[in-house]
């Protein structure tokens, strides 16, 4: 009876649009990446470096990456990403309707583990702050849910920075799913990717925080605005902002070059 009943459930909340479903499946694999990606930069500014450090803070993001990607995986293909959502859609894999659907669901991810976050540290960033919450300062805490660059670095380093960073996700993510190549086995291709998020963040974070994904900076900066941060949020530091977002559409160009040049005919 109870078996009979929960089959009925199954059925009546299953979801056959496919596109509804990759939706869904693109905001909790974005859900997941952000959650552990974000609380673990909350734990390393509001415990002061008593509860984290750097290091843990890309290997949260390296975690969360690998775990969205096997919870996504399967279904959507687990972008996680716009920018890589954009890139496949001018390249005539997914639909214009897909690209709408699939940064939908980033966004909603991000912005819900933005909220969940902020909900989870409440007390600490409230009595870290006194209740002054800002962007730049000694007790700043909009760092905890997106990416500013460094005082010290100008609009080029801060482009320069970006452009490396995305060009070397774009490269790693080629040459983990290049079936024409040497793929990697799809069951190892989620930790590859958080290993190649890991990597970039330890060797190319310092400058700008490495964005490298709209999905991951610009639904956490909308939340802070609205959470009590401000319209600061955008306007800080807004010149090297730009390369973070800008970068995007010239890393999609570098990779349409890169897919056509490494496409082959089939022997």
């Amino acid at each position: 009876m109870g078996k009979m009943m929960l089959e009925k459930t199954k059925k009546l909340f299953r979801i056959r649009n496919s596109t509804v479903r990759e939706m869904l499946a693109e905001a909790l694999g974005t859900f997941i990446l952000m959650v552990f990606g974000l609380s673990s930069v909350a734990q390393v500014v509001l415990g002061k470096g008593s509860s984290g450090h750097y290091l843990s803070i890309n290997m949260a993001f390296g975690i969360g990456a690998t775990l969205g990607v096997y919870a996504a995986g399967g279904i959507s293909g687990a972008h996680l990403n716009a920018a890589i959502t954009i890139t496949q859609c001018v390249l005539g894999k997914i639909s214009w309707t897909t690209l709408a659907a699939y940064i939908i669901g980033q966004f909603l991810g991000s912005f819900m583990a933005a909220a969940t976050v902020f909900a989870l540290y409440y007390d600490a960033i409230y009595d870290y702050t006194k209740g002054n919450l800002t962007v730049s300062g000694p007790t700043a805490t909009a760092m905890i849910f997106s990416t500013y660059p460094a005082p010290n670095v100008s609009l080029q380093g801060a482009f320069f920075t970006e452009f490396t960073a995305t060009v070397m996700l774009i490269l790693g993510v080629m040459v983990i799913h290049d079936e024409k190549n040497n793929a990697a086995i799809k069951g190892a291709q989620p930790m590859l990717t958080g290993m190649l998020v890991l990597g970039i963040g330890l060797g190319m974070g310092l400058n700008t925080g490495y964005a490298i994904n709209p999905s991951r900076d610009l639904p956490p900066r909308i939340f802070t605005a609205i959470a009590g941060w401000g319209t600061a949020v955008f306007t800080i530091h807004l010149d090297a902002q730009i390369p973070q977002f800008g970068i995007k559409l010239s890393a999609c160009s570098l990779e349409i070059q890169l897919d056509f040049a490494v496409s082959r005919e089939p022997e």
